[in-house]
């Protein structure tokens, strides 16, 4: 299954409910679940750019794209992301060069 990588900013939302956030983090994973999916790990950052990072795997780009627009529906987050090769994937994409 593919693998994305997965970059959420807080809302003014998210923030003021921010005691909220471990339960909306759970169940972010348990929606995964249900469209498929499977969250590897959900990471909170400590300062920058991001409040939270994830790897997960999904069926494919566009059950990725709803997941994620259904999450910035909810109004918490802000969401960018990108598919994600592993080594051995790399590999095989190389050597597809001409």
């Amino acid at each position: 299954m593919p693998t994305y990588l997965s970059f959420y900013t807080l809302t003014d939302q998210g923030a003021k409910t921010i005691k909220d956030a471990p339960g909306r983090l759970e169940a972010a994973s348990k929606a995964a679940e249900r469209m498929g999916g499977k969250v590897l790990g959900i990471y909170v950052c400590q300062s920058g750019e991001y409040d939270y990072v994830s790897i997960s795997e999904m069926p494919s780009d566009e059950a990725v794209k709803v997941f994620t627009m259904a999450l910035e529906a909810l109004g918490n987050v802000k969401v960018k992301g990108t598919k994600a090769y592993t080594r051995a994937e790399f590999a095989d994409l190389v050597a597809k060069l001409p």
